[in-house]
């Protein structure tokens, strides 16, 4: 392989609880009481979506500007929670794992639904080790959409079926095999069953 495509949340870092600590509060609002199992359904899918997810499980409707302004308020709530992260949120053994890639000439890219992906990257120090970033600001359509990840085999100037992404949700897994990607799952094989391959962590 000549290009190695990761997730964000779950993957590289451990941020993702801060997503989930933002959706309960704002689930809360709606007295709903969002759960771990409701949160796997939520991993790797775009802000949007997510809220309209969490609406119907509430049972739940907003007009177009108080749904906004409930996506904004969501995204402020993780910005808080984030604001004070380094390299400690860093999975074991990626920052290794990453160096070792990069030493070896591969190319490396970022394909993540979150927004602040680059603020994160920064943060925990890893920023310079990419040769692509490829997040929420730059598609229009979320994962299970291949989108993300075609625009960073486009963007590391390789042909997809050259390039392996390492995921650790449903919805990516998905959109990477769309892609005509070889997907390596992180996290729970039982979840991950279309991923060629499962690993529990780098």
């Amino acid at each position: 392989m000549k290009g190695y495509i990761f997730d964000l949340d779950g993957v590289l870092v451990d941020t993702a609880k801060y997503h989930y600590i933002a959706w309960q509060t704002i689930a809360k609002e709606f007295d709903f009481e969002l759960t771990l199992a409701h949160n796997e359904l939520l991993k790797g899918i775009g802000r949007e979506v997510s809220l309209h997810k969490i609406l119907g499980w509430a049972g739940r409707e907003l007009s177009e500007a108080a749904f906004q302004d409930t996506a904004l308020r969501k995204n402020e709530l993780y910005l808080q929670y984030i604001s004070d992260i380094d390299g400690n949120e860093l999975l074991p053994g990626v920052f290794e794992y990453l160096t070792r890639l990069k030493a070896e000439g591969k190319r490396i890219a970022l394909g993540s639904a979150s927004r602040n992906a680059r603020l994160v990257l920064e943060r925990t120090g890893i920023l310079d080790l990419f040769d692509a970033i490829v997040d929420g600001t730059m598609v229009s359509k979320a994962k299970p959409d291949p989108e993300v990840f075609l625009k960073a085999a486009e963007l590391l100037g390789l042909d997809p079926a050259d390039c392996c992404v390492y995921e650790d949700a449903p919805a990516g897994v998905k959109a990477a095999k769309a892609a005509g990607m070889r997907v390596i799952g992180v996290g729970d094989a039982d979840v991950l069953k279309e991923a060629d391959e499962v690993i529990k962590g780098f």
